[in-house]
């Protein structure tokens, strides 16, 4: 686990590096994610984080049912109602600060505790998701590690920035694409998650693209 850790921890940094540097105007500016804006995806970013805390919080169950991969099947959790439901709290909770640089300030102190307490886990620990799946703190951990990551390009493209998609991040995502490179980057990454279209050299590799809200 803690690899995996260690790419959430670096990936994190260097999301709040880059959006360290944003204007006000690049806060306000779509993303591919509609409806969201910049500082709105941010604020989806940390909600998916600040679920962590309260995971560990929870008494875990008796064993794991589902894997990181599994974590992205297609069913209710990512229906239309279930991404209105996302949609509609990534907005509120951005709508709470005042500035782009406030909402990162949170950002950043929920990610440092979600750090800090998955830490103090055993590689052992199982936790319930928020769609009742028991799943390992280290599994969930890879799931968290790819919103970061292809967030961090949703971002990066919304702007015109370059990729800040850390290689351990990659490496980290790599688990979730059967058929990617050894260490996809951020091209493929687009590519696997429905951001920009696969070749068909690529479709003949068998490359199943993620379910993603």
């Amino acid at each position: 686990m803690s690899e995996t850790l260690d790419a959430f921890r670096r990936e994190a940094q260097s999301l709040t590096d880059a959006a360290a540097t944003f204007s006000e105007d690049e806060w306000h500016a779509p993303t591919r994610c509609e409806p969201w804006t910049v500082r709105e995806l941010l604020g989806h970013v940390r909600v998916a984080i600040a679920w962590l805390p309260d995971m560990l919080a929870a008494a875990p169950p008796p064993r794991a049912e589902i894997s990181a991969a599994e974590y992205y099947r297609p069913d209710a959790r990512f229906s239309s109602r279930t991404n209105a439901t996302r949609v509609d709290l990534a907005r509120a909770h951005a709508a709470g600060y005042p500035t782009g640089a406030a909402l990162l300030r949170d950002f950043t102190t929920v990610w440092r505790k979600a750090d800090r307490l998955c830490r103090a886990e055993p590689s052992s620990r199982v936790v319930i998701t928020r769609h009742g799946d028991p799943i390992l703190l280290s599994e969930f951990l890879v799931t968290r590690v790819l919103e970061l990551a292809v967030h961090g390009l949703d971002l990066a493209d919304a702007i015109g920035r370059e990729p800040w998609l850390t290689p351990s991040a990659a490496e980290v995502v790599h688990r979730l694409l059967p058929g990617s490179p050894s260490r996809p980057d951020a091209g493929f990454l687009r590519k696997a998650t429905g951001r920009a279209p696969l070749t068909a050299d690529e479709e003949a590799l068998g490359i199943r693209r993620l379910t993603l809200g």
